[in-house]
């Protein structure tokens, strides 16, 4: 049986208008309520979705995600195609014309590059689909275009990879890796042929979304509707931006603070409480308690703005909570020569670094989790990858996994984080894994997606 004792209690900067509840482990940890206002901000206004519009006999143009893992050739993961299978369906059952497919496979930099070659997802999206796919080697080259003038009926069409174009992206890279800037006027000339691709544009690419790429505008077109991918993303994190169901719960890890400071500054608007951990945690610790943290992560720059971030917790009255306990190792390796566990009044050895929390942090984690009715979760709290430090990732998905059975609102944002979440078989035991790292840390953050802003108002 574990217990908090008094000692630990240093390392949480709670309030005083926190009280004290009874969780499992008995262990002992504070419970936090927040005003029931949001941030504050307006909602964005309501975007066409695709199930309002009438495709029925219309040519329509949709961008998908089909940024697919390979090797040698061959799909390693086929979720983001299964993920695109409701509005490619929908799109035929409601008897479009016919169905183009456009998508942007790894950074090609602008230049055809078989290796990027979008033909075996061609092949693997016929697979799962259940229905013929036909692979045009380019996407809007004047073959395309002809093509697709008059296509057969409820055809389904896969063009090339756009990045083969530097006008997708509006740069490349020349033979020494620098970046070039690709000519406006031809920009505009491959924003056209897309257009003359379909009558109706639909966006499902919501892991792009926060790019102004040229696919992602939906310029020339008159209609322009999210697919429903797109629209479940839009629907979880409006939840969360406008009108979260408190107490109101933000999990936070990653290395450095310097690159959350945007995500931490617009949460501390409208959470109650806010969990760091992962390395972001140690520059806070020594910082704040001048706690030994050896060779672990120590972020110089981040370190400036812990006070701030602190200062600006305190206005807010939201608590934040820190790991107290630690899993320690020499290295980073699957089998390092030392491993340990220490609290944070030890500290961490010169020679070990922080690699996981230990059991106390994720019975005080879990205490607050499972007190939560709205939660977001961005970035794992340890080295989860190797089997070592990866209790403190699999503790906190349960915790998460209880609180979302409880009927909180969960949402797991973030490669990393919905990566261990589908290592350790909690994908569907939260309410939402978003598929976009880099467009859910944006609409996290505050910020307008270009991809989203460019669709039809409903």
């Amino acid at each position: 049986m574990l217990s908090l004792h008094n000692k630990y209690l240093k390392f949480l900067p709670f309030n005083n208008t926190a009280h004290l509840i009874r969780i499992p482990n008995a262990v002992k940890i504070l419970r936090y309520f927040s005003k029931d206002n949001c941030n504050g901000k307006k909602a964005q206004a309501k975007k066409l979705s695709l199930k309002n519009v009438d495709v029925a006999g219309k040519k329509v143009f949709m961008r998908v995600d089909f940024n697919v893992p390979m090797k040698d050739g061959k799909i390693t993961n086929n979720q983001r195609i299964v993920a695109a299978l409701p509005s490619i369906k929908y799109a035929l059952d409601k008897k479009c014309k016919s169905l183009v497919l456009a998508s942007h496979l790894g950074r090609p930099d602008g230049k055809k590059d078989k290796k990027f070659s979008l033909e075996p997802v061609a092949k693997e999206l016929e697979k799962v689909l259940g229905k013929p796919v036909c692979f045009l080697d380019d996407c809007v080259g004047d073959q395309t275009l002809e093509a697709l003038k008059d296509p057969p009926e409820g055809s389904v069409l896969l063009l090339e990879n756009l990045r083969f174009y530097a006008e997708e992206t509006g740069s490349s890279k020349d033979e020494n890796k620098k970046k070039v800037k690709a000519d406006p006027q031809k920009v505009k000339e491959f924003r056209a042929k897309l257009a003359q691709l379909g009558e109706i544009y639909v966006n499902d690419a919501f892991g792009t979304a926060h790019r102004p790429h040229s696919s992602m505008m939906g310029d020339g077109y008159k209609v322009r509707a999210a697919g429903f991918l797109l629209d479940k993303e839009l629907e979880y994190f409006a939840k969360v931006l406008h009108n979260p169901a408190t107490p109101f719960l933000a999990i936070l890890g990653g290395a450095k603070i310097a690159d959350k400071i945007p995500l931490i500054t617009n949460l501390l608007n409208s959470v109650s409480v806010m969990i760091i951990s992962g390395g972001m945690a140690f520059t806070f610790l020594k910082v704040l308690n001048n706690m030994e943290i050896g060779k672990s992560l120590f972020d110089e720059k981040g370190a400036k703005m812990v006070n701030d971030i602190v200062c600006k917790a305190k206005e807010k009255n939201v608590n934040i909570i820190f790991p107290v306990d630690f899993v320690i190792a020499n290295k980073i390796d699957k089998k390092p020569d030392k491993i340990d566990r220490v609290d944070g009044q030890q500290g961490i050895p010169k020679d070990m670094m922080g690699l996981d929390h230990g059991e106390i942090s994720s019975s005080v984690f879990a205490g607050a989790i499972c007190a939560s009715k709205t939660i977001v979760w961005n970035g794992p709290p340890g080295l989860f990858e190797n089997e070592l430090f990866s209790q403190g990732t699999q503790s906190m998905l349960e915790a998460v996994i209880g609180a979302t059975k409880r009927g909180a609102t969960t949402i797991v944002g973030g490669g990393d984080t919905a990566t261990a979440c589908m290592k350790f078989g909690g994908a569907d035991k939260v309410s939402h894994v978003s598929t976009g790292g880099g467009a859910s840390l944006e609409l996290l953050e505050g910020k307008v997606l270009p991809g989203v802003a460019a669709l039809s108002d409903a």
